[in-house]
């Protein structure tokens, strides 16, 4: 005859069941936790590659396919058979680069808001729009120049002059030629197109869907701030995005001020088909873990 169980080590038992209980819930939970989020693939990405100096392009290239980006950019086209070889694009080829004199113009700090450096420029953006269009990528990067004493109103006159130039020929072959907005406070001093209304305006003098603005969303929150309104506002003038984290152009994560989820939820929702370059250089040990992240971040 079984012995009826006494209040207290009932008790006993009950509590031991719950805590079991309870165990194999955080255990379950946990694991689910660990589990990889399978993305949604909304989002087109990208990476830069000057962010990963110390990694050869075609590792870089093997990684960020594994890791299901679709693009290297800010490459010349020099790199394209690198590119095709891993199945990839560059979402923006990067700009070239020719002389006027001594003077080396394409670059960062001098280009398309002088006009003695149009009949140099022209024939150097028309070689790589026709590299572009054959290698079937959508875009190619410019820059307005730096201001070196010139009014904002006179270097949006001068860009527009050039820029009309080539834009028959980025029409006729599809290819998009984008300016990209850039901070002046603190990496590129004196740069003419750190405001993205100046952008905007250039856009409308152009006066072509061939050309258009990358909106550095790192850049242009050291800038402007308001970085989603202003998205939300002149969607119609960006050709591409780039990242990185305020301060410091390091990682999307914890120790920066921008909240990547939604901003990237707001490009998105005005029907951004483009790409999303991810320019952030990594501080840690393991950049490709980074990237990895970034990646999993933007993924809304």
């Amino acid at each position: 005859m079984k012995h009826p169980i006494s209040r207290r080590t009932a008790l006993k038992q009950l509590g031991a069941g719950t805590a079991i209980a309870t165990t194999m819930s955080l255990i379950n939970t946990s694991a689910a936790e660990e589990k990889p989020r399978e993305r949604t693939g909304r989002v087109k990405q990208s990476v830069c590659q000057w962010c990963y100096k110390g990694m050869s392009l075609d590792d870089l290239c093997a990684a960020a396919a594994g890791m299901g980006l679709k693009s290297v950019e800010l490459l010349q086209p020099k790199d394209f058979p690198t590119l095709k070889k891993h199945g990839l694009i560059c979402a923006i080829v990067s700009n070239p680069t020719a002389k006027v004199g001594d003077v080396s113009v394409g670059p960062i700090p001098k280009s398309w808001n002088r006009l003695e450096y149009h009949d140099a420029l022209v024939p150097a953006y028309e070689a790589h729009l026709y590299a572009t269009a054959e290698a079937g990528y959508p875009n190619l990067i410019c820059f307005s120049g730096n201001r070196d004493g010139m009014s904002d109103a006179q270097g949006l006159e001068n860009c527009a002059i050039g820029l009309k130039r080539i834009m028959p020929l980025a029409e006729k072959l599809g290819v998009t030629i984008c300016m990209e907005l850039l901070n002046s406070r603190v990496n590129h001093k004196d740069y003419m197109c750190d405001r993205t209304e100046w952008g905007v305006e250039l856009c409308k003098r152009v006066g072509s869907d061939r050309f258009k603005l990358l909106y550095d969303i790192y850049h242009m929150q050291i800038m402007e701030g308001d970085v989603i309104a202003t998205i939300q506002r002149h969607h119609q003038y960006i050709g591409h995005y780039h990242t990185a984290g305020v301060p410091g152009r390091h990682e999307l994560d914890e120790n920066q001020e921008l909240f990547y989820p939604a901003i990237m939820r707001a490009v998105m929702d005005t029907g951004y088909q483009g790409y999303l370059g991810q320019e952030f250089i990594p501080a840690g040990k393991d950049p490709l873990a980074a990237l990895r992240a970034g990646v999993e971040i933007c993924d809304v």
